[in-house]
């Protein structure tokens, strides 16, 4: 029986839960997940976790912060101008917008407050800071040259889905 290693191209059905259960996300609504494991494109905790694993096995795996998005970090929390958003912004607490610097470089923040002088943004990953539980199911295993190439790269949600990017 084949078993996930380095290397292969695999397609796999997940629930993400969080400690008090609550889903957070889940393929099982449409199609699995698939990715190449050891790229780096989904976070260390999932790809581990698919190790080893045969077609039809499922698992449940558990993450900490570390091996998820991340510790959350006060200093990614900060301060905008609300002239920066232009003439009567339509702004809502937890909104999610992206964020262009001067510099470039396109990041997503999270709205956490704001009155008629500033916005506090919060840049950290919305699952940062928090233990995570994964429902897997590993669907399919194939050889990573089966991979369409795509003309953005293959680093972009058209060639992959999900929440573990």
């Amino acid at each position: 029986m084949t078993k996930v290693k380095n290397g292969d191209w695999v397609f796999v059905h997940y629930t993400g839960k969080f400690d008090d259960g609550k889903v957070f996300d889940s393929s099982l609504k449409g199609s699995p997940l698939d990715f190449v494991v050891g790229e780096g494109g989904l976070i260390e905790g999932f790809e581990k976790g698919v190790m080893g694993m045969a077609v039809g096995e499922k698992k449940t795996i558990k993450l900490t912060p570390e091996e998820g998005y991340g510790a959350r970090d006060e200093k990614q929390i900060f301060d905008v101008p609300i002239e920066n958003f232009g003439e009567n912004p339509e702004l809502e607490k937890n909104m999610q917008i992206v964020v262009t610097p001067q510099d470039g470089g396109d990041f997503l923040a999270t709205i956490i407050d704001f009155n008629d002088k500033k916005v506090k943004l919060d840049t950290n990953h919305p699952l940062a800071g928090k233990n995570l539980t994964f429902e897997l199911e590993l669907m399919d295993i194939k050889d990573a040259s089966e991979r369409p190439h795509h003309s953005c790269g293959g680093g972009c949600d058209c060639c992959s889905g999900g929440c573990c990017h």
